[in-house]
């Protein structure tokens, strides 16, 4: 009898197999100090409880990527323990919002796994789901991991690499009912521009920059939960000539909150449409970001529209360093200093007229 948890291995994965997630976790204000500590946050909704009084909320929900770090490091030890690397995210729904206060469950499904030609690992495909301690989906999502084999001569059966929607539909996008109050927001960040004021195309490059730390990441992943090797193991790491790899979560919100200047009034993410680590993350890198704007979106909604994002962030480099493809050219491929390629949808007042 063997009580050492060693996680799964690539060859330990099958296609349908169901996961629940140990153990559920209660958010609080204090989680959500420490994330604003972590990433400079400044989202106008989590930032004062009189902020979302004055815009319709009743408290202030926390910061959607908040959510989403503690909902993935819930997966981590049955999916990705033995990662090499987490590749990429589509289809995160931010379906409801949570407040301090709320436990989250997660359950995941394996949809999908390709064996690499090295033998040595694989791509493993998963859909997860968060609930809410009322059993109500708060967020759901798909991603790609690369996996360890245990035993590179292990056999491994056909591969199987799910279809995945590159755009979350705008009627399955959960934005939730604000009323005309919303429009005050300028007044909180004194910064007039809203939904009308963004057209397709648009380019924002983010002033600021931002290092990451040793302690920044090895803090965040413990806040998250995410007990990865590849975060939290030093000498695993190196005895494979590597070095620990910043979480790439981490990466999403230092460059969400990054993204702050020229994106002041955005009130929620609804979806993340598609996502990529494009390149390592390492201690002492320093990240900046630039954001394009691809779709304006109506909702439905009289007071709130979308806008669907483009956010590129690249580790030792200027903005000048990135670039957005024209209308109707392919994507180019990303030099070594991008380390993240973001496609996101967002809810931002509408001007009222």
């Amino acid at each position: 009898m063997s009580k050492t948890r060693n996680g799964n291995f690539f060859e330990d994965f099958r296609v349908g197999m169901k996961l629940r997630h140990a153990t559920p976790r209660t958010l609080t204000e204090g989680d959500r100090s420490l994330y604003i500590g972590l990433t400079g946050s400044r989202a106008v909704l989590g930032t004062a409880e009189t902020n979302a009084r004055q815009l319709g909320f009743e408290r202030r929900p926390l910061e959607d990527l908040l959510v989403f770090n503690t909902a993935f490091g819930k997966t981590v030890p049955d999916i990705s323990l033995n990662a090499v690397a987490n590749l990429g995210y589509a289809e995160v729904r931010f379906r409801a919002p949570v407040f301090p206060g709320d436990t989250l469950a997660v359950e995941s499904e394996v949809i999908g796994l390709k064996e690499n030609s090295s033998r040595k690992s694989g791509v493993v495909y998963v859909r997860s789901t968060a609930r809410n301690q009322h059993g109500r989906e708060v967020l759901g999502w798909i991603r790609w991991v690369m996996v360890h084999k245990r035993d590179p001569g292990a056999a491994c059966g056909d591969a199987l690499v799910p279809a995945t929607q590159p755009v979350v539909p705008a009627g399955q996008l959960a934005c939730g009912d604000y009323d005309a109050r919303i429009a005050e927001i300028p007044s909180m960040t004194g910064v007039a521009d809203l939904w009308d004021d963004y057209a397709v195309g648009e380019r924002i490059d983010h002033p600021g920059a931002m290092t990451i730390n040793d302690s920044d990441h090895s803090i965040a992943t413990r806040l998250y939960q995410n007990t990865a090797r590849a975060h939290f193991d030093g000498h695993a790491m190196a005895a494979g000539g590597g070095r620990r790899l910043v979480y790439g979560g981490h990466i999403i919100s230092v460059c969400r909150a990054l993204s702050y200047d020229g994106l002041e009034n955005v009130l929620s993410i609804l979806a993340i449409n598609g996502g990529s680590h494009v390149n390592p993350t390492h201690a002492g890198d320093t990240i900046a970001c630039a954001t394009q704007v691809i779709d304006k979106i109506d909702l439905g909604q009289r007071h709130v529209a979308g806008l669907r994002l483009r956010t590129i962030g690249v580790k030792n480099a200027g903005t000048q360093a990135i670039a957005f493809a024209e209308p109707g050219q392919g994507r180019p491929a990303h030099p070594p200093e991008v380390v993240l390629d973001l496609d996101y949808t967002i809810a931002m007042p509408k001007r009222q007229h």
